[in-house]
């Protein structure tokens, strides 16, 4: 379907990589996509059951937030429910930021990041995460780029597109640069629950922190869109009030689910944590047995590898796409095209026929 044109005013606001991931092709094997297999409702008992289309939920069903703060070790009072974590990151921006303000975010990074900031007339700089450096998060990088009229840092734990944990000593430095300027720190945790480093949270490291997640890419209940973000009680009532504008209020359907969830949540991470690590297994020694790939090791549930001696992968990923069958993400869409994002945490044998396919392009094109 041809799409309409849009003005130059428009296009600051678009999320490329979103329009990408909502318009490619379908794919046989899939690894474009950074979440866990989806559940089904076997996985969740008493789903049929939970769902009701009435409840008290203004500022977020009660029970619901009561859970996250309860499996996170806030307070119900510090808990702001959201469509899943994009839609409490868009709130935090709608509640902190203003015309003029600057952002600093990470690159490579998630555009939404970028997108949403340009929505609300604030400036994006950008701090780097280097190859070279293993794609850690670097303090000075943070301090070089700021400005006097930050307002937010914004960082993904783990990291995406690379799946790199973020130092808890560099959190801690990023944190205490930002309130030397009044500024504050988002941590985007949506991919945390997976990990080994779980119960390593930016929410508790003090105010100037605040936390988003979800159930979506660490559960497999992404239909759900059940997000939150985590703050101080101040900035909490601020996040509230955005949401008045946003939406109003969430789905009680979905926020009954949401809570059933949290009940089941334990065996729920078990079943993702299983999937990641004989996922994982497979893309590692997939990439060891590759010369004609680098990489940096990763805890996520992606993976962000790039072809040596290629500038920009764009056209090898079409290429695999039209003559393979098998998606994977332009590293372009992260500002790092020479580098691809593999998503490990679906189906085992989809991803054993994608990397096949992946190799077999990759040998065609000189590998």
């Amino acid at each position: 379907m041809t799409q309409p044109a849009l003005t130059g005013s428009e296009i600051r606001y678009l999320a490329p990589y979103m329009e990408w991931a909502k318009t490619r092709p379908s794919a046989e094997f899939d690894l474009a996509g950074s979440n866990i297999l989806p559940c089904s409702l076997d996985d969740l008992p008493g789903a049929r059951e939970a769902v009701a289309l009435c409840g008290a939920n203004d500022n977020g069903y009660a029970p619901l937030m009561e859970a996250i703060a309860a499996r996170y070790g806030a307070q119900a009072s510090q808990v702001t429910t959201a469509s899943g974590t994009s839609g409490a990151n868009f709130l935090v921006y709608a509640a902190l930021l203003s015309p003029g303000d600057d952002v600093l975010v990470e690159r490579p990074g998630y555009d939404p990041l970028l997108g949403a900031a340009r929505m609300f007339g604030a400036n994006t700089i950008r701090f780097d995460r280097t190859f070279e450096n293993r794609f850690a998060l670097d303090p000075d990088r943070v301090r070089r780029a700021m400005t006097p009229r930050t307002k937010l840092i914004v960082v993904t734990h783990p990291h995406n597109p690379t799946g790199v944990a973020a130092d808890a000593a560099a959190l801690n430095d990023i944190g205490r640069l930002a309130g030397q300027h009044g500024a504050h720190v988002l941590v985007d945790e949506v991919y945390l629950d997976v990990t080994p480093l779980a119960s390593f949270r930016a929410a508790d490291r003090g105010d100037v922190f605040l936390t988003t997640s979800s159930l979506t890419k660490s559960y497999g209940l992404s239909s759900l869109r059940c997000g939150w973000a985590i703050a101080s009680e101040a900035l909490t009532y601020r996040l509230r009030r955005a949401r008045d504008i946003v939406d109003g209020t969430g789905s009680i359907v979905a926020e009954r689910l949401g809570t059933l969830a949290f009940q089941h949540l334990d065996r729920l991470q078990a079943r993702a944590r299983q999937i990641l690590r004989t996922n994982a297994r497979i893309v590692e020694e997939f990439l060891a047995s590759r010369r004609d790939l680098e990489w940096v090791p990763s805890i996520g549930t992606v993976v962000f590898p790039r072809i040596r001696g290629v500038s920009d992968a764009s056209a090898f990923a079409e290429r695999l796409m039209t003559e393979g069958r098998t998606a994977i993400v332009p590293g372009r869409f992260f500002d790092a095209p020479a580098h691809l994002r593999l998503g490990c945490g679906g189906d085992t044998e989809k991803l054993r026929g994608g990397l096949e396919r992946l190799g077999a392009a990759l040998d065609a094109n000189g590998g």
